[in-house]
């Protein structure tokens, strides 16, 4: 009998749920607003070069175009173990985890409780006589034995549950979207930082050399002037050509251990632990002759700052819901079951079981504005997010845009120095055969020589500077991340 009433209970309660749970207030969300069509519809860019770049969607793991293993383990080890990572990742757990929080405020609050009270209470004729005698009266102390269980279940009458819980979803793959977007960024200065690197070693090495080269013409024209064949004006002016060269060095060795240690730290290591890794020159990453860029469309949809936004955006419209329904009344219902019984060996008997099922309805009526200003500020905070993802549409195809405008000019740029490369080369040539047949000056060879050293310092800066373009490209096409498991 006692279970034949709890089933008829939970099947009433069950139906009494079912009728009401189809009431959700609030606006539905139909996703958000469209944002420069004309462009998204575009099947290229608007800046895209005319060649070294096709429409063909970009790889997610664009390094590995580059054919540098280093760079592709410094990548691997950054997206393990840099502390950003992990920052982003925690925080991912932290949302999924407030998700499962709303999802279990759907469900009943169940409870158990246990207790043994014992109390001894005043024998009536002894207060009423006042003899003290009356206190063998026999009586003895009262004791109780209690144990059940309690529940309580708000009915999600209007949706209001609901609601929180699609906010939590869609807060919950924001948060996602914001590690997807740490792994693109990290990705993108890791490469950048390894070609600054090897650029700034590239560069050291051409200095020493050049300041080597110079050295030893400064021993051959202070022998010749011991001789009288040269005046003292050449070995100073090839003193200080020297000493200009060596100054270089100081700083790109510099800028060679800045590198070395910001590496070794989005990597998720102290400063010095890649010095040896990393040591000795090596030539910079090689570019793919075309490099895939898809398109506006797919740019858009993979970047995941978008996303993010995008994500907040459902997010906000879900929490207006969520504060309309506090305008409606809320239904409660509550039970209790238990046993109780002055003998602990008594306790679970049918004649001792209790039950108790009740309704509770509360309905703040009176919250003097309160409610609708926290539907006013949901409705602001809506429209601040759906003018955030407008915004995050908008940069991000200007972002694309521009990287590739740099990259195009940049490829234009690195062809004029590399000719200039060549040009300054093939005059540093003809003028030292000239001086070494006497019929050039010591100083046309000193500017021959200064303009090669600096065409070659400008063809591998130029070069640098063509593949942090490509890397910029990259992290402006959202690429780079790893799906994240549930």
């Amino acid at each position: 009998m006692m279970f034949n009433r709890l089933s008829c209970f939970a099947l009433a309660a069950a139906a009494l749920l079912s009728a009401l749970s189809g009431c959700t207030v609030g606006p539905d969300y139909h996703g958000a607003p469209p944002v420069a069509r004309d462009a998204q519809s575009s099947a290229t860019f608007v800046r895209a070069p005319a060649s070294g770049t096709t429409s063909t969607p970009a790889p997610n793991q664009w390094w590995l175009a580059l054919n540098d293993p280093q760079l592709n383990d410094l990548i691997a080890a950054a997206l393990a173990h840099s502390p950003d990572v992990h920052i982003a990742q925690a925080r991912l757990r932290e949302s999924r985890s407030q998700l499962q929080t709303q999802r279990a405020n759907a469900l009943p609050k169940v409870s158990g409780d246990a207790a043994a009270l014992r109390m001894r209470s005043p024998d009536p004729s002894s207060l009423s006589s006042g003899s003290a005698s009356s206190t063998s009266s026999g009586h003895g102390p009262l004791q109780l034995y209690t144990a059940g269980f309690d529940a309580t279940w708000e009915i999600d009458l209007f949706g209001g549950t609901r609601r929180a819980i699609e906010a939590a979803s869609a807060d919950a793959e924001a948060v996602d979207a914001d590690l997807a977007d740490t792994q693109v960024s990290l990705a993108a200065e890791v490469a950048q930082t390894y070609v600054e690197l090897r650029d700034q070693q590239t560069r050291l090495e051409l200095a020493q050399r050049q300041a080597e080269t110079e050295q030893k013409m400064l021993t051959l024209t202070q022998q010749r002037r011991e001789r009288g064949t040269a005046a003292d004006v050449d070995v100073e002016r090839l003193t200080t050509q020297v000493e200009n060269t060596r100054a270089t060095l100081m700083p790109l060795d510099a800028q060679v251990t800045d590198s070395l240690d910001r590496l070794a730290v989005l990597t998720g290591r102290a400063p010095g632990a890649l010095d040896e890794q990393l040591a000795g020159t090596r030539p910079l990453p090689a570019l793919p002759e075309t490099v895939a860029i898809g398109d506006p469309s797919a740019m858009l949809q993979q970047r995941p700052d978008i996303r993010a936004a995008e994500r907040r955006l459902a997010s906000s419209n879900a929490q207006i819901g969520e504060h309309i329904a506090d305008f409606f009344p809320k239904v409660t219902l509550f039970g209790d079951i238990g046993f109780s019984a002055g003998d602990p060996g008594h306790l679970v008997r049918k004649n001792n079981f209790s039950w108790l099922a009740a309704p509770y309805l509360q309905w703040n009526a009176l919250d003097f504005g309160r409610t609708l200003g926290s539907v006013h500020a949901a409705e602001a905070s809506r429209d601040e997010a759906e003018a955030r993802y407008t915004k995050a549409v908008l940069g991000a195809l200007q972002d694309a845009n521009s990287s590739l405008s740099r990259y195009g000019h940049q490829r234009e740029r690195v062809v004029t120095l590399q000719k200039v490369e060549a040009s300054a080369s093939h005059s540093a040539t003809l003028m030292r055969q000239r001086y070494s047949a006497g019929v050039a000056t010591l100083i046309d060879l000193l500017d021959t020589q200064r303009e090669e050293f600096t065409a070659q310092q400008n063809v591998v800066a130029g070069q640098a500077e063509l593949l942090k373009d490509f890397v910029s490209l990259q992290k402006s096409l959202g690429i780079g991340w790893q799906a994240q498991q549930g």
